[in-house]
């Protein structure tokens, strides 16, 4: 008996604490990449909370919802059911029961997304779906997104925020869709940051305890490794 218990004591020594990583940033700066490598290195989950809002705006276009009437957007918020699967090497994501994986990165739906997501009810309703997942999380997740040090997960054990230069993010997203013109791409990425650094409502922002990691002369090699140094340092510290 006593054995057994020595041998579960010395486990729980050794097995890393669980942590709540969030990673915050604008498009093109490796964000997604990381969090999914960070979170297989680590044994963690794996929450993409922007494929969230791109689901609730893809299932708002499907439905005929004007996205630029708020009123409208509000008023179906609560509709869809959305269900993101949290394995990061093959993150998953569901629209009343439909794969939305494929149909939520077209062109019609970025487009569109900054305008649904700026909707106060649209994001009372993801952020509630994003805190469940992350309290269900029993070894630990990496959550990626906007807002998640500041608003989602204010009491994470680790913030993170990467960023970049707009020609350098320019490039990664242009290099990322086939037969893009790298000036309209970076035009683009600015007026999307730009909308979601002035929606009044959980804007993106850094968080004043959050660890900036400028990824812009990185690899991502470079930049997965330095997560998962302040991530296990982190755990070791728990």
């Amino acid at each position: 008996m006593s054995t057994t218990v020595e041998t579960v004591s010395a486990a729980a020594r050794t097995a890393p604490a669980a942590v709540i990583v969030a990673i915050d940033g604008p498009s093109g700066t490796g964000k997604s990449s990381t969090s999914r490598a960070v979170a297989t290195q680590l044994g963690l989950s794996y929450l993409d909370t922007g494929a969230q809002y791109r689901a609730i705006t893809w299932w708002m276009l499907t439905n005929g919802i004007d996205v630029h009437d708020a009123l409208e957007v509000a008023t179906a918020a609560a509709k869809p059911v959305i269900v993101s699967g949290t394995d990061p090497t093959g993150p998953t994501i569901t629209v009343d029961g439909e794969d939305a994986s494929g149909p939520i990165r077209t062109q019609e739906v970025t487009s569109k997304v900054s305008a649904v997501s700026a909707v106060p009810e649209v994001r009372t309703r993801i952020t509630e779906l994003q805190r469940t997942i992350a309290e269900g999380a029993e070894k630990g997740i990496v959550v990626e997104g906007r807002d998640i040090g500041t608003t989602v997960l204010p009491d994470a054990d680790i913030k993170i925020f990467l960023t970049a230069s707009p020609e350098a993010r320019a490039a990664r997203r242009s290099g990322e869709v086939q037969g893009s013109d790298l000036a309209a791409t970076k035009e683009a990425l600015i007026k999307r940051d730009a909308a979601d650094s002035g929606r009044k409502t959980s804007p993106l922002a850094k968080a004043a305890d959050a660890v900036e990691v400028d990824t812009t002369e990185l690899t991502l090699k470079q930049v997965i490794e330095c997560v998962v140094t302040l991530v296990g340092e982190k755990q070791a510290a728990k």
